[in-house]
């Protein structure tokens, strides 16, 4: 099913090969490095604020070029904020609607070791579509999409090579034994029988830039899925990050944290550099974001929620709103802010149109090079999100932000315009509002059989158990 769907697709990117001329991107195929970081917030980040932790290469991408303060992670939670990136569908449709599944538990525990559900052949991600627009694609870091055995191993899903993680919670050891290296388990020297002598975060630095060196001649996308500073929260405390933080709010699992992210920064720096030295800097675009909001330790020590309301695991703002920043020199207008609203679903039907490929009509996504490339462009009506641990559905419309936990519950309404902490839940005063956000979440999803929809006092019951 999957290769006729992806024949379909080729056969359309040759008809419409023109859509790329009509973006203004005709001169080729630009290279794409899509970077995102694990549990960073949005106040962690120098241009959106943070007090604390120094980002020098986010910022410099913000300054020459665009910041968006109005874009949103895929879910609240690592494995479905991936799924939705991947596959240009939101958490009410596409495949992995949680870290773990609600339902049908037994079956996959006894089929994959724990309650995990995997990308199937008959899912499309970004990944095929631009690998058949003739790109090398390719991905370092967290995959968290599915495991060895599985069809949801990236080599299966449209990469030509993966290095890192495939499981979210092997992600957890930063000085893992083994990692997935181009289709196959491999040990990581200095690592076995509890050494820890090979930090991962520093092995995944030189693959990503020994990738880029590899293809220059493009066209390639770079997926970075950074790994920290997702826990462990540890980094060696001889490298310059860590004594960068000595003394901050929190104490040490703070200073590793925020040492974590500084350090990934860093990497992105070296490979801004090498970007320039190749030559292939103004043909290259690279986006720089985060996969969902931070933890709750971070959020309280040092702002890491950039004063909105939430953290990972939540559809409060503060779990799904990233920051985040595209450079393309020459292309993207420099310094520019926008309140674009747009979510990770996007991502796919942009660089599809960066590549001169036609999207999928499936999709939920829509591209948003219209705006990156400085024109005006309208953004969707409605941006949906439901996570199911405990089961909650979200909706932003316009400056309205609604968030309900259970089918049954009352429907909590923000104003995000005069109200972007979600302090004042002004429902009672906005019923048409209510009425009108309630009727989009009763039909925004499809069934799943892993992630059923719940209302809360079920969810209760069965916590009590």
């Amino acid at each position: 099913m999957k290769s006729l769907h992806l024949a379909i697709v080729f056969l359309l990117c040759i008809s419409g090969a023109s859509t790329v001329v009509a973006s203004g991107v005709d001169d080729g195929k630009p290279n794409i490095i899509y970077v995102m970081l694990d549990d960073a917030g949005y106040g962690d980040f120098g241009a959106f604020g943070s007090p604390h932790i120094k980002t020098p290469t986010f910022d410099r991408v913000c300054a020459e070029g665009m910041k968006f303060t109005n874009h949103y992670s895929g879910s609240a939670v690592c494995a479905p904020t991936r799924c939705v990136l991947m596959t240009g569908l939101h958490t009410g449709h596409c495949r992995r609607r949680d870290n773990t599944a609600k339902a049908r538990v037994q079956e996959l525990s006894a089929q994959n070791g724990r309650p995990l559900v995997f990308l199937e052949d008959e899912d499309v991600t970004v990944a095929e579509t631009l690998r058949e627009s003739g790109y090398f694609t390719a991905g370092v870091g967290k995959w968290g999409l599915g495991n060895p055995g599985s069809a949801g191993v990236p080599e299966n899903q449209g990469f030509d090579y993966w290095y890192g993680y495939l499981d979210q919670v092997h992600a957890h050891d930063h000085f893992p034994e083994e990692v997935w290296d181009g289709g196959k388990m491999v040990e990581l020297p200095g690592n076995q029988g509890g050494k820890k002598e090979t930090y991962l975060p520093y092995q995944q630095e030189a693959k990503a830039l020994q990738l880029i060196r590899e293809h220059q001649d493009g066209p390639f996308f770079l997926y970075l899925a950074l790994t920290p500073p997702h826990g462990a929260y540890v980094i060696p405390t001889d490298d310059p990050a860590f004594a960068m933080y000595e003394g901050i709010p929190g104490g040490k699992q703070v200073q590793h944290y925020a040492a974590m992210v500084t350090r990934t920064d860093q990497t992105i720096g070296k490979v801004m550099a090498l970007l320039t030295e190749l030559g292939i800097d103004k043909n290259t675009i690279v986006f720089y974001t985060s996969d969902n909001g931070p933890n709750p330790p971070f959020a309280k020590a040092i702002g890491s929620s950039g004063g909105l309301r939430g953290v990972k695991r939540m559809l409060y703002e503060g779990g799904i709103r990233a920051a985040m920043a595209v450079r393309w020199p020459g292309r993207i207008p420099q310094a520019n802010t926008s309140d674009f609203i747009w979510d990770m679903r996007d991502v796919f039907p942009t660089l599809c149109e960066l590549a001169g490929a036609t999207a999928p009509p499936h999709l939920d996504g829509i591209s948003v090079l219209p705006t990156l490339l400085g024109k005006k462009q309208q953004s969707r009506q409605m941006h949906y999100w439901e996570i199911h641990s405990p089961f909650q559905q979200a909706v932003r419309f316009g400056d309205w932000k609604a968030i309900r936990f259970g089918t049954e519950e009352p429907l909590e309404l923000y104003d995000l315009r005069s109200d972007p902490g979600e302090s004042r839940n002004v429902a009672q005063a906005n019923q048409a509002t209510v009425r009108k956000l309630e009727s989009f979440l009763d039909s925004a999803r499809t069934d799943s059989p892993y992630f059923p929809a719940k209302d809360k006092r079920t969810q209760r019951r069965k916590k009590k158990k």
